[in-house]
């Protein structure tokens, strides 16, 4: 066989093989597309069974429901009711011809442009929302129209997002068909939610005290905005935010068609402050406190502010209806500077973090006016963050102990930028941590700060609850960008009343829906720090409300308490916050237009009052000492241990971290040395008794010296106390043994003394007495008395020049004639 048949039957093998494969590749491929068609009938025929599940189970258009009879029960922390949100003054039912179509377009622009033409879904609003939630991530956009929320407020809850988005849509086609659209839109104008009021009608009220027929374009625009997020977007609370809103309320109006682009510009100009004139009708009890409830209810995934009103919900609350009473009154009636002092107040369970009341500002008249100033509004919060961002820290990971020092002097930011103590001194050099937080100096702060580090600082306060974006040194002293609220403060302070666990403040124990499920809401607890830690903080701040503390005038007493000051931007911003291991409460005081405050007692007063009265007939049990932490008695000066010789007054108590308390004695106050070459002996010419005495040069500075004499064994009393080391005595009486003892005594602490040394002088009988003398032959006949000091080098070997005229100045330090030191140190003179 020739090379080319070998080729060619190589050629036609080879083209057999190829046909071979491509067949065996066909048949899989139809094996695979056949296997597709059939998983995607199947997947056709099981979603098609279980959409039909879905909607078979979706609830019936019931008219009843449509007349918004289902509204929530507010329970308190006893389970007993306290408002239904039912009144006829929390909703005013309107009938579509009495909304004007200005209201109308300003909801169907933002809300469904395409209301009138879907049949319920809009399937080109679905095809962007699809287009957003893929590119934005899910829930970037929703589709949802005014129809299919009305469906979802009155007659769905929260199940699953699946099948209630296609129950849903169901509902709402089903809705569409059973009723006009005029009849849909009054459906949902009168459902709808405007945070504290709901039903278009009740919100033009509320905000603006007009009827429907008398808003303008913004009043429109802003109430159709509110809806979204109510209370965000509150304009009495958040009037930025709302005027934001509001001007895109306007520019979608305008974009559509509803009004032109001069009435667009000109309402755009109107601030929402000028449009605001809010009615003063009582809308809830605690109106402060149920804001908060609401708040967190419409936080849970899957329920919507309307969904508050119309799905028959119960919610139980952490209300305390006796503290939120009181609290309200005390706000009401108190005695503040002028009408324009506001204030917020915050009470916190330690134990649980539970919410026992809210007042957010003084009008209390049952509707609340302006900002909530307890929750709402953030303040720089001075020196009360001490303890968060700068002591609590050094504690936590240092281990410092309450007495460590810190030195109160002329200090700095890292980047060279100045700061000050409040009353611009730095008087008080080293001292402890306690006495620094006690007396709230700024540069020991900053210093803990600056040894913390800002990480530290900024994870210890956010397991604390705090939100601390961009931390800055400032921040040690409370000079916050944003601020905090009352609950967020009373919350972290109620971690150091409760060993170190942090609870997260809330107002919602739980929601039971009508068909009996129920959704746990409490918190769960986070240890946000050593036991050590929290304890010994609880320790330092009972100081700061003792009797030299700042927050003494907030003392409670008999109250086991612990609490601190803070002061913000000269006087701007007063605050108080202060626990006990049953409350945490936190108070703010100021004007919202931040303007100096006068009176900076009224927020200790206001804090003292509600303590008193929460803690009332209750055994308040003080904070325990954990097994971490040890009690020692130190050397206030030294800070180690007490000798045998430190004086009870110069021993303190502190906390130290179990294994980081002193274990070295001080010799600070040890016995001290006694004198040495104590001498002395009596001048028959000058009739005198001369004592000198010496004293390690080293020490000399330090000590002072008691001379005590006894005169033929009386009883000794002290003659001399002076730094002085001689002494002269005059005229010592005749025939007599005079008995001295001389000891080395503490400057620092009288009671530290050496042992004493003793000398002994004879004085001989002098033969002539005193009142025997003539005094008519001594005027006659002068006597000649030699100067003693001319001879007194000659006497006591030397003299000090400079003093030669002044007889207590003589120093006296070499032997002296006639003595001998016996065995116990004492030297006899005869």
């Amino acid at each position: 066989m020739s090379e080319d048949t070998r080729t060619r039957q190589g050629r036609r093998k080879q083209k057999q093989t190829t046909s071979k494969q491509t067949g065996t590749k066909k048949a899989a491929f139809k094996k695979v597309f056949v296997v597709f068609l059939i998983a995607f009938a199947f997947a056709i025929v099981a979603g098609g069974f279980t959409v039909y599940s879905i909607i078979k189970d979706a609830p019936p258009l019931d008219p009843d429901k449509l007349t918004l009879a289902l509204n929530p029960e507010i329970l308190d922390e006893n389970g007993e009711v306290f408002t239904r949100l039912d009144a006829s003054e929390n909703r005013r039912k309107v009938t579509i011809n009495d909304v004007p179509r200005l209201v109308e377009d300003a909801f169907i622009a933002v809300e469904d442009v395409r209301f009138r033409e879907h049949f319920g879904i809009d399937i080109r609003r679905i095809g962007g929302a699809v287009r957003a939630n893929v590119t934005g991530g899910f829930g970037a956009e929703g589709a949802s129209t005014i129809t299919q929320q009305v469906v979802k407020n009155l007659f769905l809850t929260n199940e699953k997002l699946l099948t209630r988005k296609i129950q849903e849509q169901y509902l709402a086609i089903k809705l569409e068909q059973a009723y006009s659209k005029d009849q849909i839109l009054e459906m949902y104008l009168n459902a709808i939610y405007f945070s504290g009021a709901y039903g278009v009608a009740e919100a033009a009220d509320r905000y603006f005290s007009k009827t429907l027929d008398e808003l303008t374009i913004e009043d429109a625009a802003l109430l159709a905005g509110i809806p979204q997020r109510p209370n965000h977007f509150n304009p009495l609370r958040n009037p930025e935010a709302a005027e934001t809103r509001r001007n895109t309320v306007i520019s979608l109006m305008e974009r559509h068609g509803k009004i032109t682009a001069n009435e667009a510009t000109q309402a755009r100009a109107v601030s929402v402050q000028d449009q605001l004139n809010p009615s003063k009708a009582e809308s809830y009890p605690y109106p402060d406190f149920l804001d908060q409830v609401l708040t967190e209810v419409a936080a849970i995934e899957g329920i919507t502010s309307s969904d508050i009103y119309t799905s028959g919900l119960k919610i139980y609350t952490t209300l305390n209806q006796d503290a939120q009473t009181y609290t309200e009154n005390l706000f009401q009636n108190y005695d503040f500077p002028d009408e324009e002092f506001q204030a917020g107040l915050t009470i916190v369970d330690t134990k649980t973090g539970e919410i026992k009341a809210i007042v957010g500002s003084r009008e209390n008249d049952g509707v609340k006016l302006g900002t909530n100033y307890a929750i709402h509004e953030k303040r720089s919060p001075g020196s009360t963050i001490k303890p968060i961002l700068d002591y609590g820290p050094a504690i936590e990971h240092f281990k410092w102990s309450t007495y460590h020092q810190i030195v109160d002097e002329p200090h700095t930011y890292s980047n060279g930028d100045p700061f000050r103590n409040f009353g611009d001194n730095y008087e008080h050099g080293p001292m402890s941590m306690r006495r620094a937080l006690a007396l709230s100096r700024n540069v020991p702060a900053v210093k803990a700060f600056q040894e913390v580090g800002a990480e530290k600082a900024k994870s210890f306060g956010e397991g604390l609850g705090l939100s601390l974006d961009n931390i800055q040194e400032s921040y040690s002293i409370g000079g916050f960008t944003h601020g905090l609220s009352t609950d967020e403060v009373a919350g972290a302070y109620a971690a150091f009343g409760n060993g170190g666990v942090y609870n997260k403040p809330y107002t919602v124990r739980k929601v039971e829906f009508p068909d009996g499920r129920i959704i746990d809401l409490t918190p769960d607890s986070q240890i946000a720090m050593s036991d050590y830690t929290a304890y010994m903080i609880s320790d330092m701040l009972k100081t700061a409300v003792g009797p030299f503390g700042t927050g003494r005038n907030a003392r409670v007493e008999g109250l086991p308490m612990a609490g601190k000051t803070g002061t913000s931007n000269g006087t701007v911003d007063r605050w108080f916050a202060g626990y006990t291991t049953d409350y945490s409460i936190a108070v703010w005081t100021g004007y919202k237009d931040r303007r100096e405050i006068t009176n900076t007692q009224i927020v200790l007063d206001l804090f003292k009052q509600v303590m008193r009265e929460v803690s009332k007939g209750k055994e308040t049990a003080d904070f325990k000492q954990p097994n971490s932490v040890v009690k020692v008695g130190i050397e206030r000066s030294s800070g180690l241990l007490p000798s045998e010789f430190t004086s009870t007054d110069e021993i303190i108590y502190e906390y130290f971290v179990r294994g980081n308390e002193p274990t070295k004695v001080s010799e600070q106050f040890m016995k001290p040395d006694k004198p040495t070459e104590f001498m002395g002996s009596y001048n028959e010419i000058t009739d005198q008794i001369i004592l000198s005495w010496a004293y390690p040069e080293n020490e000399r500075e330090e000590f002072s010296f008691e001379l005590q004499l006894s005169v033929n064994n009386e009883e000794f009393e002290i003659i001399s106390f002076s730094d002085e080391m001689q002494h002269i005595i005059f005229n010592p009486e005749s025939d007599s043994t005079y008995h001295f003892k001389l000891r080395a005594v503490s400057d620092l602490n009288n009671e530290v003394r050496s042992d004493p040394v003793e000398l002994k002088v004879e004085i001989p009988d002098k033969g002539i007495e005193d009142d025997e003398i003539d005094e008519d032959t001594e005027s006659e006949t002068p006597i000649e008395i030699p100067n003693p000091l001319d001879d007194l080098d000659e006497i006591i070997g030397g003299s000090d020049d400079d003093n030669e005229d002044d007889e207590d100045e003589i120093d006296g330090d070499n032997d002296a004639p006639n003595g001998e030191n016996n065995e116990n140190g004492e030297t006899e003179t005869s």
